[in-house]
Order: structure tokens, then C-alpha cells, then sequence
């Protein structure tokens, strides 16, 4: 599996971390920047994010800005995308299921190192159910 990670510079830190953490797990991330503290903005962000995933180069994504409200809001105006701010287990575990959620996006300065890492790691070993109708919904949100 092929996953992405970009922030803006609300979130870098957390994008740094994360990056080490998963290639312990030998997991690489596909870094999209930012690179640095310096202020960006976090459209540009999602946009290249999303089209990352649109265009099958990942198969999923992480989004983190301060928030993660604003990244979630520039990316889910993308048809295709669903881009989901993860905050608690059972909401990574539904994101994904229910939802086949391809961004898990999460506040850089909002939320721990070690609760991101566990709510990541449900959402990327969810499947989605393809009940139908879950597939349904999601099929209506792309008209």
C-alpha cells in the first residue's frame, strides 16, 4: 500500500514525526511538504494531495494542519475525495468502513503524536464494507 503525507506548517511537526515512526515500521510515507515551519497555505496542500490520490499515484492519504479542519474542507471539495478527521477509534474504524474515507486527516496542534498513530493505523487495516448501502451514499456524494 502506497499512502501520502502532507501538511501545512500547522501540522510539519507532526508530518516529521510521523514519518520516522512509520519507516521504523518499514512503512514509507510519500512525503508532498511542506518542508519546513514556514507558513503556507493549506488549500495548496490539499490540493496536491488529492490529486495524488485521484490520480491513483497513493492509494490513501494523511492531511495535517493546526486543526484539521481547514486541509479537510480544501480536500473534500474534490469530487472522489473523503477526507475524514479521525479523533477517536471507533471514528477511524467507521471512516473507512462505512465511509471508504481515502485521506485520514488530524490537528497537528489538536491531538497527541501516540493517538494519531493509533487511530491511523485502524483506518489504514479497515476495509471498507461495500455493503450496498454505504456504496450507495458514497455514489450520490459524487454526482
Amino acid at each position: 500500500m502506497k499512502i501520502a503525507i502532507a501538511s501545512d506548517h500547522g501540522g510539519f511537526e507532526l508530518k516529521q514525526k510521523l514519518i520516522k515512526y512509520y519507516e521504523k515500521q518499514d512503512l514509507r510515507l510519500v512525503d508532498l511538504g511542506t518542508h519546513s515551519e514556514e507558513s503556507c497555505d493549506y488549500p495548496d496542500i490539499a490540493q496536491l494531495m488529492t490529486n495524488y490520490i485521484l490520480d491513483k499515484s497513493v492509494d490513501m492519504g494523511i492531511l495535517i494542519c493546526g486543526t484539521g479542519i481547514g486541509i479537510s474542507i480544501a480536500a473534500n471539495r474534490n469530487k472522489g475525495i473523503r477526507a475524514a478527521i479521525l479523533y477517536n477509534q471507533e471514528v477511524a474504524r467507521l471512516a473507512r468502513e462505512h465511509n471508504n474515507a481515502n485521506i485520514a486527516v488530524f490537528g497537528g496542534r489538536m491531538q497527541s503524536f501516540d493517538e494519531v498513530v493509533k487511530y491511523f493505523d485502524i483506518f489504514r487495516n479497515t476495509s471498507f464494507s461495500k455493503e450496498n448501502r454505504h456504496q450507495r451514499r458514497i455514489d450520490e456524494l459524487d454526482k
